[in-house]
């Protein structure tokens, strides 16, 4: 997985009726775009993330806050 700022991290629900959780990758931690990456959510919160096989990385730059 390799991403840069401004990617959008989609992390897929993993129970039925349980929506996608997007976030907007604000920071790369790892080497040569590897994760961790620290994250923020819609409602500002930051947190690292280092994301598992549920996860994929858009790489359309994300818009407005996350």
């Amino acid at each position: 997985m390799h991403a840069s700022k401004g990617d959008r991290l989609v992390v897929h629900g993993r129970v039925v009726g349980k929506e996608d959780h997007v976030v907007e990758i604000v920071e790369v931690l790892g080497p040569n775009g590897t994760p961790p990456y620290r994250v923020r959510a819609e409602n500002g919160h930051e947190t690292v993330m280092s994301p598992g096989p549920d996860s994929v990385v858009d790489h359309r730059k994300a818009t407005g806050n996350a």
